[in-house]
């Protein structure tokens, strides 16, 4: 084990693409904890100096946080609040936005557009947890919508969507709020605020992963080359929530992306922003007859594919009503239940590169476990403080895992040698 960061004030890792493609930085934020986004710099610790770096500083009293990497260049992308907020526009799901920063310049990720009629490409509200695919080209983040949620919040439901790198993006600015992007973005997801009890429509999208390095193949032998995994809350007959599991495949042609779909793509003043042409949503886990039906919402986690693009894993309670691992293939089927922990699964999880093992937290240790058989093997030992559930990062050589940890009350980033 090797502490990382000893300022006395928090570090916070987001729960994937936290470290830079050489293995070398991990970048994190410096909000006061997990849920007060006040923090105002995006920074980046070196693990063999522990040499710290800021990457960007807000200005205009905005606040940033939620920093990822591009796993195949120094990039790097984050949430933005507001500059200069006031009593009408400050932080929230649906004010905020990506910025991304190379060689130091930063701009816009998502273009706003909060007066009609809008402007395709455009998003008319905030942009949050923005991750890029494998090959460092799209990328995808949740949403909340702002047109909606001035009409009634009831309607403004958190959906899945995809930035693609075909900008600029230009909006005529009718609004002081709104805001040019660098890239193309649509909605993936469809939602509904009343969905039927007992059928596959849901009311939130979230909680997403890509599949596989490069896709999956389908169940007919050709080749999908991107993929979506999220979490889908559906509605039982008892009129109960379950979040399930979905999988949206993603068209590989420029032009589907900018062609509307069943709806307009940029929505309308009663409707969010809806799927282009080609993208096409499935339920993946069917739940709702389990002892305790759905994915599990405690520890949170982000449902993660391994790089071959086989098996999704996700969390999803035992008959004890203990979180586990579980796998289950893009096609479908029975989940196969891949950890039985007697503490369970106690954080967010990730895989290895190879796609061998998985890390997480179990029993208040960073463990890995054998994708195969499930066995557990612990990293380190019991700790003075748990380690945090937000976060356990694996370098991309596979060589690190990295987590954050309380020392005398701030938050720290931590690092150890897989062995791998």
């Amino acid at each position: 084990m090797k502490q990382l960061t000893f300022a006395a004030r928090h570090h916070q890792l987001t729960n994937i693409n936290t470290w830079t493609s050489d293995s070398r930085w991990l970048a994190f934020d410096v909000r006061p904890s997990g849920a007060s986004f006040t923090g105002q710099t995006i920074e980046r610790v070196n693990v063999e100096t522990g040499e710290v770096q800021v990457i960007y500083r807000a200005p205009q009293g905005a606040h940033v946080g939620v920093v990822t990497v591009n796993p195949q260049r120094d990039e790097y992308v984050f949430i933005h609040g507001p500059e200069n907020p006031d009593a009408s526009w400050q932080y929230d799901f649906h004010h905020r936005r990506g910025v991304v920063v190379r060689d130091g310049a930063a701009t816009n990720l998502d273009a706003m557009d909060i007066t009609a009629p809008y402007t395709p490409g455009a998003l008319r509200g905030g942009s949050h947890v923005h991750v890029w695919s494998p090959d460092g080209r799209y990328l995808s983040f949740t949403y909340n919508d702002h047109v909606l949620h001035e009409r009634d919040p009831v309607l403004d439901l958190r959906n899945v969507g995809v930035a693609l790198p075909w900008g600029p993006v230009t909006v005529p600015g009718h609004h002081p709020r709104e805001y040019d992007g660098s890239h193309w973005c649509v909605l993936v997801s469809q939602t509904t605020p009343t969905p039927a009890p007992g059928s596959d429509e849901i009311n939130r999208a979230y909680e997403e992963g890509w599949i596989g390095e490069e896709g999956y193949r389908r169940a007919d032998g050709s080749w999908q080359p991107r993929a979506l995994a999220f979490i889908g809350d559906t509605l039982s007959l008892n009129h109960e929530k379950v979040p399930e599991l979905f999988i949206v495949d993603l068209p590989d042609n420029p032009q589907a992306w900018q062609t509307p779909g069943d709806a307009p793509l940029c929505g309308t003043d009663t409707t969010l922003p809806a799927p282009p042409a080609g993208v096409t949503q499935r339920r993946l886990t069917f739940t709702h007859s389990r002892r305790y039906p759905g994915l599990a919402t405690v520890p949170r986690h982000w449902v993660r594919s391994n790089p071959q693009g086989t098996e999704i894993a996700f969390l999803m309670c035992d008959e004890r009503g203990v979180a586990q691992l579980w796998l289950i293939s893009p096609h479908g089927g029975e989940p196969r239940q891949l950890t039985r922990e007697a503490s369970g699964v106690e954080s967010a999880f990730n895989w290895h590169p190879s796609g061998s093992m998985l890390g997480f937290v179990s029993g208040g240790r960073i463990v890995l476990c054998d994708a195969v058989t499930g066995s557990v093997f612990a990293l380190t030992e019991h700790h003075d403080a748990p380690p945090s559930a937000d976060a356990v990062v694996f370098s991309p050589d596979g060589a690190m895992i990295a987590w954050m940890q309380e020392v005398d009350g701030f938050r720290q980033l931590w690092a150890t040698e897989t062995g791998l």
